[in-house]
């Protein structure tokens, strides 16, 4: 009861910080960036493995200087999704600018519905918010459950506050099914790893087989719904853009895997062309056959 209280305390005060301006809150970004990456050495090994065998033709200097761009780039939206607690519609749209998004209303204003991939790049967060506002359709986003019920309910609440539907991983194939009559876009942050019952798969992703998600390819095939990739940059601190990029508009012409084959193509090409936005510290090699 103390720890549940301490918690619910928490988030009390995660919510009176978020109507500071953001500029403050990059100020303390710039703190936490500090102490988290010199003091704390928050998964410092790991990004460093990560990163090391993902680039295997850089120099030490050059993994050091990316690393020091991820740790940033987390602290940034480390604030920047405590400031989603009260932030605006305008605010969001503001901050985080769509490209050919047409490509798809195009599809929903007909009552087609569709499907969209992308990774744990810039603000994953911030930009689903501003994808839900975005389009006719209702948008549902696929997620993998927060262990920590309390601060699972209050990180929902933020995502859902401006119309999103986030759905949990195991329930997807039924959501689709309960909405087959309504004009939807289900997207899908494919980057994720499997635990290892659920390796059936692995891919060569950044210069290593990787064991992935098969999620993605196996809905797209049921539905043969058109896929649409995201494709994420950060323009400057606390400003995105998202690109709505046509990846396979007919699965069931596709082989086996070649869905999930082009998302990764479409995620490295992202990384590869700033690295320090992607997503780093989370152990995702561990689950490789």
């Amino acid at each position: 009861m103390i720890k549940k209280g301490f918690l619910h305390i928490g988030i009390f005060f995660l919510h009176l910080l978020s109507f500071l301006p953001l500029w403050f809150l990059f100020g303390i970004s710039s703190v936490l960036y500090y102490l988290i990456y010199y003091v704390v050495k928050y998964r410092r090994k790991v990004v460093r493995k990560n990163l090391t065998n993902s680039f295997p033709e850089k120099s030490v200097a050059e993994i050091i200087k990316i690393e020091q761009r991820f740790y940033r780039n987390l602290t940034d939206i480390m604030v920047e999704i405590v400031k989603m607690s009260s932030i605006t519609k305008a605010e969001v749209l503001k901050r985080v600018k769509m490209k050919n998004f047409e490509l798809a209303e195009e599809y929903f204003k007909r009552g087609e519905s569709a499907l969209a991939c992308t990774g744990h790049y810039g603000n994953w967060e911030l930009g689903m918010m501003a994808v839900g506002m975005k389009f006719s359709a209702k948008s549902y986003v696929i997620y993998k459950p927060i262990n920590n019920k309390i601060f699972e309910k209050w990180f929902n609440a933020l995502r859902t506050k401006f119309g999103n539907i986030f759905v949990p991983m195991k329930q997807t194939l039924r959501e689709v099914v309960g909405t087959r009559n309504d004009t939807t876009l289900f997207c899908f942050a494919s980057d994720q790893s499997p635990r290892g019952t659920d390796v059936h798969h692995t891919t060569e992703f950044l210069n290593q087989p990787t064991a992935v998600l098969l999620g993605l390819e196996k809905i797209a095939l049921q539905t043969n719904r058109p896929i649409f990739y995201f494709d994420v940059r950060r323009l400057k601190r606390g400003h995105y853009e998202i690109e709505c990029i046509p990846m396979c508009l007919n699965p069931k012409g596709t082989e086996k895997f070649e869905i999930t084959e082009l998302f990764f193509k479409n995620l490295t090409k992202t990384i590869e062309r700033e690295p320090g936005d992607w997503l780093w510290s989370h152990n995702r090699w561990k689950a490789n056959l």
